[in-house]
């Protein structure tokens, strides 16, 4: 069964989906003549909170819903997923990571500008955002089976299998086999599991529950909370790291750019698969067209469908090209890619050790579960908010009793599987999200040029 998925999500994730995700944003780029470019410092000064309004429509502020959503993004997909890019890809994959995060800005600003101009009201009168609402109410009913489309691949791509799967591995990597612990296993169908494997996703399971079963409000203040935090942490960690080796940086860089266009690094050396490589983690970074962001921005609290755009499209900046950067950097620095056959967050918390001895996988442990955790928080909101769109508001409960049961499946899982598993769902997310875009940009840039033309006014 597991082959299977790996090999599906090799069959989806191939050149159709690749032009409709860089294609698209490049449409996307060129289409709004980079005008949402030129506004990056009114987009911080929209974050701050200067055009907030409590009395607009939504349920949390701008900075809240950035937060939310770079609390998913931001996360293993930084730490695991740049580590699996460059094990499969080369470091040239980083390059096109790099190339799908600059168009992936412009997708942002597209998609969650149309998360607020086509919000939905769901039976008790709340309006919410996404693809989903966007599709029915921007492309009408015809168009309903788009969105149901994307809201089964969203409960599936947002179940927390591989943020608890990673999470699990670098406690067990770090914690529990160094100190002897962790050699008692158990069969299921003639399958082998830790216990300690089993204990990690039980106590993962306890402290997501607590969170998640609060509702919107609590997830984003937490999230709100650990962002900053969990940045800075692995912002100092990794940029001392490369301060101490900063004569390498420029060749480190000049690796990335030359092995982007050769292929080298991936078996008989085809370019195609670095490049797709590039734009699947990317799209596992940033999440830059696959719908998750709509859904976080759609959920804000203003009735300016320009301004959620303008937040939104840092996230792809902030998210890869300087996190995902950063830890492709400490990686390569380390030369732990070719001296080790570690693999997702091992690999990255060998880069750690081998930095700094002794401490370094501790340090990047502590960033893991601030970063797993956001991650688990945000994604079960995404994942209900599909749900309840197909079943109504209160029943949308049943998806987190499905989604914290998950957890203990994905901290015993391999790997492989579950990668395959959310990036296949992602693949088909992007579907609807993209098409829909598309379709409305004329919309989109109608409402920019009106919002761009009242501010050079004001």
């Amino acid at each position: 069964m597991g082959q299977y998925i790996v090999d599906f999500a090799n069959w989806i994730w191939g050149i159709p989906l690749l032009i409709l995700l860089l294609g698209g944003g490049g449409f996307f780029l060129f289409f709004s003549q980079l005008i949402p470019f030129k506004y990056f410092g009114h987009a911080i000064m929209v974050l701050t909170g200067k055009y907030d309004d409590p009395s607009e429509k939504g349920e949390i502020n701008h900075y809240q819903a950035l937060s939310t959503h770079l609390a998913s993004t931001v996360g293993m997909g930084n730490i695991a997923g740049v580590a699996i890019a460059i094990v499969t890809g080369g470091p040239g994959a980083i390059f096109w990571m790099w190339v799908s995060a600059f168009v992936g800005i412009a997708t942002k600003f597209f998609t969650c500008t149309l998360s607020i101009m086509y919000r939905g009201k769901d039976e008790n009168g709340q309006v919410h955002g996404g693809p989903m609402y966007v599709i029915r109410e921007g492309l009408g009913k015809s168009w309903l089976p788009l969105a149901y489309l994307f809201c089964f691949a969203g409960m599936i791509g947002c179940l927390p299998i591989f943020q608890a799967n990673q999470l699990t591995q670098v406690i067990r990597d770090v914690l529990v086999l160094p100190n002897g612990m962790g050699t008692e296993m158990f069969n299921i169908m003639g399958q082998e599991f830790r216990y300690s494997d089993l204990y990690t996703g039980l106590i993962l399971t306890v402290l997501v529950g607590i969170v998640i079963f609060g509702g919107l409000q609590r997830i984003a203040n937490v999230a709100s909370k650990m962002v900053p935090a969990m940045i800075v942490i692995y912002f100092l960690s990794v940029l001392t790291i490369i301060i101490v080796n900063i004569g390498q940086v420029p060749a480190m860089l000049g690796l990335i750019v030359s092995d982007a266009f050769t292929g080298n690094a991936v078996a008989g050396g085809v370019l195609g698969a670095v490049i797709i490589t590039g734009a699947r983690r990317a799209a596992f970074s940033n999440e830059a067209g696959l719908g998750t962001a709509p859904i976080a921005h759609g959920a804000a609290k203003t009735d300016e469908p320009i301004r959620e755009g303008l937040v939104a499209m840092l996230g792809p900046a902030i998210d890869t090209l300087v996190v995902c950067t950063l830890t492709a950097l400490v990686i390569m620095i380390t030369n732990v890619w070719q001296t080790t056959s570690a693999d997702g967050v091992t690999l990255t918390s060998t880069a750690f050790e081998s930095a700094f001895p002794g401490f370094g996988n501790y340090l990047l442990l502590i960033c893991i579960f601030f970063f797993a955790s956001s991650s688990l928080f945000s994604y079960s909101w995404y994942g209900s908010r599909c749900m309840a769109f197909i079943v109504g508001e209160k029943k949308k409960y049943i998806y987190n009793v499905i989604y914290v049961a998950t957890i203990i499946f994905g901290s015993l899982a391999s790997l492989s599987t579950i990668f395959s598993l959310i990036d296949s769902a992602f693949a088909i997310m992007a579907i609807p999200t993209m098409v829909s875009a598309i379709l409305l940009a004329p919309k989109v840039k109608a409402e920019a040029t009106k919002y761009f033309g009242k501010l050079k006014t004001n």
